[in-house]
């Protein structure tokens, strides 16, 4: 019973579908609807169902505790809550950290699939660093299409050392802030949105110095509209900046003007903004 119930609330939300079954009617009986099967493995074995695993792990809910004392006091409610940031408690907690790191493989995953699909830009690259890129899939997906490209999937050690080995891919351990790995294009994918513009400054400057003059750096972000709209990928935008307020030192989502800031204040021009991807911009 209790789980009819829940599945009739998701039902009502259009999360699965629901029938009455042809015998008497008296039974209901649930399916698979557009919307689920976004939360059932795909063909690559990933779907959106870690990601909601990690937004809904008590790690994350705590943060929202301590929103209030933030406003008021000042401070980034995850540290209030765990007395460390939000990229250095997965190395505390090895549950977590698995928690987080198979969220960001299944969306990102997902999402690559359809940026190679949209964009075209990595074919001309001989080596190509990702900025924070877990545990490699994403590099694994290009160099799986472009052959010719070289990988170097540079993040955190507690990261990589679980990121199975991929061919053309190399795993590198560092800090971003200090400096990154030198290619001939640089991609950072959900990156800015975790760091102030501070940090993004020091992170856009640190990229500038690793690529050559004819480089280039591809920042796979979500944009907020000047003004909020009622739209739902304004309001999911929203919802995004708002985690990010709870969980990161400076996190938020950015508009097309403050990425162009940010862009040129690191020394860069011939910004793009190339394409959408599960209404998300590739610039």
């Amino acid at each position: 019973m209790m789980l009819d119930r829940i599945l009739r609330l998701l039902a009502s939300h259009g999360v699965v579908e629901c029938s009455l079954d042809d015998i008497d009617g008296s039974q209901r009986l649930y399916g698979q609807s557009n919307v689920s099967r976004y939360f059932v493995p795909n063909e690559d074995g990933v779907s959106l169902g870690p990601l909601m695993a990690l937004i809904q792990d008590k790690v994350f809910l705590d943060s929202w505790s301590q929103l209030k004392e933030a406003i008021i006091e000042g401070g980034v409610p995850f540290d209030r809550v765990h007395g460390t940031h939000a990229f250095e408690y997965p190395r505390l907690d090895p549950r977590f950290n698995e928690v987080f790191n198979t969220a960001m493989y299944n969306l990102s995953t997902l999402v690559i699939q359809k940026i190679l699909e949209a964009y075209n830009g990595f074919k001309h690259i001989k080596q190509l660093v990702d900025v924070g890129g877990s545990l490699g899939n994403t590099l694994k997906a290009i160099t799986t299409k472009y052959s010719h490209v070289k990988g170097i999937n540079f993040d955190l050690p507690h990261v990589i050392q679980h990121a199975p080995e991929y061919p053309g891919v190399e795993h590198a351990g560092g800090d971003m802030f200090q400096s990154v790995p030198k290619g001939d294009a640089i991609l950072m994918k959900w990156i800015l949105h975790d760091w102030s513009d501070e940090h993004c400054l020091k992170l856009l400057k640190n990229c500038y110095k690793s690529i050559p003059e004819d480089g280039k750096v591809i920042v796979v972000e979500s944009i907020l509209p000047d003004l909020p709209e009622t739209s739902t990928l304004s309001k999911r935008n929203s919802q995004i900046d708002v985690l990010m307020m709870t969980q990161n030192p400076g996190g938020k989502e950015r508009t097309k003007h403050e990425f162009m800031t940010l862009a040129t204040g690191a020394g860069f021009s011939g910004i793009r903004f190339e394409c959408f991807t599960y209404q998300m911009p590739l610039s």
